[in-house]
């Protein structure tokens, strides 16, 4: 038998009884304005066993620093758990990537565990970044009907990246370095923060993670295919179809935001973001409960596969 992340997290809540948890519907705890995340990476799951080491460790940071720019958050300080195992040499480069990281966007580093591993297990490394928040720090839950739909960010680069390293291990590129090395939208997390009814890192794959937000915010969406922004790389290694722009939609390791807007409110004007953002309206809230998906040449089907479900055999 197996259980999905979604059941998982069902039995959780019964224990998460804490305002601060948010009913473990949000991607971040909040306490007064400090806003706290806990993310961990495993090999050969969020990364390759051959992925450069320092990667590894921007990687580590950089999706925690992700879910506290979904909560319009300042990083202040992070904990990190490294296992530990052979002589050392991948853990002093991977060392190296996290202090690139921290230096890069301001984090100290404070504290944390390590652990010893039997040779040839996996790693399994996990970051707790700490975060504060400004005067509203959106959920996952705060979106209504009408509200209009935002994406920072692109899709599909890192997922397409990371088929390329399958294929070739020594690839190289920028579709590659998405996925290696994703960059959090802190600046623009904090501007959307003050206008948005709600808001999330697109981690797992847009449509699963708006799924999230439909179901926390108790509404469905209706999401415009041809709106969503794609790289030149993207379009160049995989095209501007309806499949390519479903394959962008559901890849995950986008690390992209989404943000529910008032309907009349428009970011881009209104709102100080860093220069050469890149943001697009992507739809809208609506009642009921079920995503919907159309684009230039009318409805297009829900696919079976939103995005990345963790799951154990």
């Amino acid at each position: 038998m197996s259980i999905g992340e979604f059941a998982f997290l069902e039995r959780l809540r019964a224990l998460a009884t804490h305002p601060a948890a948010r009913g473990l519907e949000d991607d971040a705890a909040v306490i007064g304005d400090m806003v706290l995340t806990h993310d961990s990476i495993a090999e050969g799951i969020h990364y390759l066993s051959d992925d450069p080491p320092a990667s590894v460790g921007w990687k580590l940071v950089a999706v925690n620093l992700s879910d506290l720019a979904a909560k319009g958050a300042e990083p202040i300080a992070a904990l990190m758990s490294v296992t530990i195992g052979g002589d050392g040499e991948w853990e002093e480069r991977f060392l190296s990537g996290v202090a690139a990281a921290c230096e890069a966007y301001h984090l100290p580093l404070v504290g944390g565990d390590t652990i010893a591993l039997p040779a040839g297990s996996p790693r399994v490394l996990g970051l707790t970044a700490i975060g504060r928040g400004g005067t509203n720090i959106p959920s996952r839950g705060g979106g209504r009907p009408g509200n209009r739909l935002w994406l920072v960010g692109v899709l599909g680069d890192a997922a397409t990246g990371l088929a390329t390293l399958r294929h070739d291990p020594k690839a190289e590129g920028p579709l590659v370095e998405a996925y290696r090395r994703p960059v959090p939208q802190l600046a623009a997390g904090r501007a959307l923060a003050t206008a948005a009814t709600a808001m999330m890192d697109v981690s797992d794959g847009l449509l699963l993670d708006l799924q999230r937000m439909c179901n926390a915010s108790r509404c469905g969406a209706r999401v415009d295919l041809s709106a969503l922004p794609l790289s030149r790389g993207f379009i160049a290694e995989r095209g501007n179809s309806r499949t390519s722009r479903l394959s962008a939609a559901t890849g995950g390791d986008d690390y992209a935001l989404l943000a529910a807007l008032p309907e009349d409110f428009d970011p881009a004007v209104s709102l100080s973001l860093p220069s050469r953002t890149i943001i697009a309206p992507i739809g809208s809230l609506v009642p009921g409960s079920s995503i919907s998906l159309f684009d230039e040449k009318g409805e297009v089907p829900i696919p079976e596969r939103l995005g990345y479900e963790h799951h154990r055999a």
